[in-house]
């Protein structure tokens, strides 16, 4: 054959051919894009016949016959057309429908051009696919698997043909950790209970081997069930991923790769779409599938090898060939030309293989990002996969576009920030849940336009490093391994923990702080009176009682004044009395205390003022006696056994201490440098099982059934008690640290979700959740109306009631200055009347003032010399009076027998 092709193709052209027309059949399912595809292409060939030297100037006529999968109608056709005199025949679609017609055309010789994906493509006598052959497309899946450095990932096929296409991804399993699943989609169009069950394996890698048609609900129903997050990739397999619209998984942060057979950006694509803009049907290059591309490309390649047979070969198409059981003798050789021509079309470089299969073709690499599907790479059958350098995105371009992402986010049964939703009927999904933390996330989500799925952590483990293995377990370890992107609970943000995870920007402000019960009441006590006023102050009162008795004893003795007639009929007595004996003033100062007053009153000024100094401090000190007092009958007092964490340390009360076995609390303890909390540390993990509780709610527990103080966050103190009425917190905080929501190491949209809490912060939002929580909801407030007498009443101190005693010594010691002062006048005065030494009438009168047992006072009179002329009479009956007017009047009263002899 080849030989006289080689002969005939010397002689000269145009002689010999084919007629004015020429028949091309096309079968096709419907009148869809590829029916169009085919329609366009034939116009082409018949518009550029005279102009372009490539086509024949025969005018081709395309007969297109809707068909259906029935394999007798398609039969009928292809009688049809081949009567007629078709000269190829393209279609159809159906696999089923594909492989009849196949084996018809082969038997008449007609040249069958497909352009559908065939799982077992085998060549043909007069087969033509322009598709890419299945091997080459399975070798190109099993090198992104392999950049992409997935060691597990899961097939998702539609039927068991597909698995042909991944049968070297299949290969990839191995017992050194290379995992493969395979799942298969069910009949549609509910695909959601296999996507379940992909979600439920945490496996983040997945292949998607399905047709066009179904690929739009299947990743509809994936996004639906949480399966499009950024920690998820996935490979489609379709060559049409352009086609559909992927607008709402874009900002999701999900990676999707696909190869794409038509370049929206080439040229010929770009000529091609322009030269039938308005008879394509859809708006833009991208939107033309693989199919209907492969079609027209197909009616191009006839087009050129009908000229070259055309002037080759006397040749023209034969009739009846179905009726007659007959062969096209030129079939053949139009297959053969059609083989060896190399063009280029919308799928790029036409050419096929010895074998006949497309070769030397090229394919797109694209991927998913915020502004859409673009190309991130290309393939070829001599360079492979050839990636186009990614630019970086600015964490501003990252802010800007959270919206429709879809984020996994881990939270804990732990009180208030995440709980079970308390409801009558039984919730599914996000609504079973909430708390704290659950509402902070849906602020953010209406905030910033992200969605969410809760994933509950089973073990309730945050997050702490093995101290030998150095690996992370809980919330961490599922953040690190992509199998979550953020975590909300009572998670406390360590300097060891941002070296693994990222942090926004605190919630909640805190500190490790202790939980106590609360101090019981003392009980009664016969001794109950004296307990408003404090050990000091009631010795300070018993010696200033003594020391004021003394002071108004010994000022007494020293007033002039205070000495007094004790007979009052006598006018010059020979002694004076003083009321103030040594227990009159200390019956004086005791009246005052009780305030019932005594029988003597003070008369000389300095003991007046040293009374009403000692009045005024009694009053002030018995009216704080009597009102403290009221306060301790009112208000019971409570011992308080420890005031500050240290109190714990060696306490005499036996009180244990501990903390959460696993958490930032016993990490500051153990990282303290403090010799106090170095000892507590080794304290508690001595007796880690008896101290070191596995929860808080243990340690809560603990500490109301035991003799037992809880170190643990001072947020959850507040919270339990607000709920818990005989618990509450003990002194103040051991450090500062906050709440934080976690995420992946250098997570692009932590800026986003910090600038997101600031934002909650500043309009209050926060602190509305947190009243709710706290105070509110579940419980919250239940000892607030106690706290109006929770306070305990104080005795007072020195430092409360020490102004008084400092009165009542500038009182005394005033009331001292004023008593030198009336000794010394009536001394001097004495001294000028009786005509003696001053210095000697102050010793006597000293003299006789230290004889404290002596209560009475001989009248101080002057001595006879012998100069003196007075009689004795007056040495005898002459009776000294206080000088200066400073004694005490007598009143001289007449007897009865005086009044008698009157």
């Amino acid at each position: 054959m080849l030989i006289v092709l080689i002969s005939i193709a010397f002689l000269p052209s145009g002689i010999f051919g084919f007629g004015k027309t020429v028949t091309v059949g096309g079968l096709f399912e419907d009148d869809d894009l590829t029916a169009t595809a085919f329609r366009l292409s034939a116009n082409v060939l018949n518009n550029e016949r005279h102009g372009n030297s490539k086509f024949s100037e025969q005018f081709i006529y395309a007969q297109m016959i809707t068909v259906n999968n029935d394999t007798y109608d398609v039969s009928q056709a292809v009688c049809e057309l081949a009567n007629n005199g078709v000269a190829a025949i393209f279609g159809p679609r159906d696999k089923i429908a594909a492989k009849h017609v196949q084996s018809m055309c082969d038997t008449m010789e007609i040249p069958h051009i497909v352009a559908r994906w065939d799982p077992r493509q085998t060549r043909g006598n007069g087969l033509l696919n322009m598709y890419p052959y299945s091997q080459t497309l399975s070798r190109i899946y099993l090198q992104l698997a392999q950049d992409f450095e997935w060691k597990t990932f899961t097939i998702l096929y539609e039927s068991t043909e597909n698995l042909i296409r991944m049968h070297e991804l299949l290969k990839r399993w191995d017992r050194r950790g290379h995992t493969v699943t395979v799942r298969q989609l069910p009949k549609g169009p509910n695909y959601r209970k296999v996507l379940e069950q992909i979600k439920k394996s945490e496996d983040p890698n997945v292949v998607v081997d399905c047709s066009i048609d179904v690929l739009p609900d299947v990743l509809k129903q994936a996004q639906q069930v949480g399966l499009m997050s950024d920690r998820h990739s996935f490979i489609i397999a379709s060559l049409d991923l352009s086609t559909i619209d992927l607008e709402p998984y874009q900002h999701g942060g999900t990676k999707f790769v696909g190869l794409r057979l038509v370049d929206p950006d080439d040229p010929v694509v770009i000529d091609t779409f322009e030269k039938h803009a308005s008879e394509w049907g859809v708006e833009s290059p991208s939107q033309i599938t693989a199919e209907a591309a492969l079609i027209y490309d197909s009616v191009q390649v006839f087009g050129r090898a009908l000229k070259q047979l055309d002037d080759a070969i006397v040749a023209d198409t034969k009739t009846s060939l179905c009726q007659n059981v007959d062969s096209w003798e030129h079939g053949s050789s139009l297959m053969n030309i059609m083989r060896s021509i190399e063009s280029t079309g919308m799928t790029g470089l036409i050419k096929f293989d010895s074998s006949g299969y497309r070769s030397n073709f090229k394919l797109d690499l694209v991927g998913l990002d915020l502004d859409g599907l673009h190309k991130i790479g290309t393939w070829n059958t001599t360079r492979g996969i050839n990636y186009i350098p990614k630019p970086s995105l600015t964490d501003h371009t990252v802010e800007l576009n959270l919206r429709n992402k879809t984020f996994i986010i881990l939270i804990a049964m732990t009180p208030p920030y995440g709980m079970l939703k308390e409801s009558a009927k039984e919730e599914t999904g996000n609504d079973r849940y909430e708390g704290f933390g659950i509402d902070i996330i849906q602020e953010l989500s209406k905030l910033l336009g992200f969605y969410y799925t809760f994933e509950v952590q089973a073990d309730d483990v945050y997050g702490s490093k093995h101290p030998v293995t150095k690996k992370w377990n809980g919330m961490i370890k599922k953040i690190m391994e992509d199998r979550a992107d953020l975590a909300i609970t009572d998670f406390t943000i360590t300097a060891e923990r941002q070296e693994a995870v990222d942090f926004t920007m605190p919630f909640m402000n805190l500190g490790i702080s202790v939980l106590f019960r609360k101090p019981k009441p003392a009980g009664s006590s016969l001794f109950a009176f004296l307990m408003p006023f404090s050990k000091e102050v009631w010795m300070y009162l018993m010696g200033t009682y003594l020391v004021v008795s003394l002071c108004f004893f010994i000022a007494a003795r020293l007033c002039p004044a205070e000495w007094s007639n004790p007979y009052p009929c006598i006018e010059e007595p020979e002694e004076l009395e003083n009321q103030f004996t040594f227990k009159n003033a200390f019956w004086f100062t005791i009246g005052s205390i009780m305030q019932q007053g005594s029988d003597v009153a003070p008369i000389g000024l300095s003991t007046r003022m040293m009374g009403g100094f000692w009045g005024l401090f009694i009053m002030i000190i018995v009216s704080s006696y009597i009102a403290n007092l009221a306060v301790f009958l009112v208000v019971e007092s409570k011992p308080v056994l420890i005031k500050t964490a240290e109190d714990l340390f060696n306490n005499p009360h036996g009180i244990k201490y501990g903390a959460k076995e696993s958490g930032s609390t016993i990490d500051f303890f153990k990282a303290s440098t403090h010799p106090v909390l170095k000892e507590m540390k080794e304290y508690m993990v001595k007796n880690k099982k008896e101290l070191l509780p596995s929860s808080n709610n243990e340690g809560v527990r603990k500490v109301m059934q035991e003799n037992y103080a809880f170190f643990m966050e001072s947020s959850t103190i507040k919270y339990e008690a607000e709920r818990k009425c005989n618990i509450t917190q003990v002194g103040g905080l051991l450090d500062a640290k906050g709440y934080g929501i976690a995420m992946k190491k250098h997570s692009p949209y932590r800026n986003a979700l910090s600038t997101g809490i600031l934002k909650l912060q500043e309009t209050g939002v926060l602190k509305e959740l947190e009243n709710k929580w706290w105070k509110q909801k579940r419980g919250g407030g239940a000892c607030e109306e106690k706290k109006g007498g929770t306070s305990d009443a104080k005795p007072l101190g020195v430092d409360n009631v020490g102004g008084v005693f400092l009165v009542l010594i500038t009182g005394i010691a005033l009331s001292g200055v004023y008593t030198a002062c009336e000794l010394l006048w009536a001394v001097g005065c004495t001294s000028i009347k009786e005509n003696v030494s001053f210095v000697d009438e102050m010793k006597e009168e000293l003299k006789f003032a230290v004889k404290f047992g002596a209560s009475s006072k001989p009248v101080r009179r002057r001595k006879p010399s012998s100069r003196s002329n007075r009689s004795n009479e007056d040495d005898t009956n002459g009776a000294s009076t206080p000088p200066c007017g400073l004694g005490s009047t007598i009143i001289t009263v007449a007897s009865e027998d005086d009044r008698l002899h009157l």
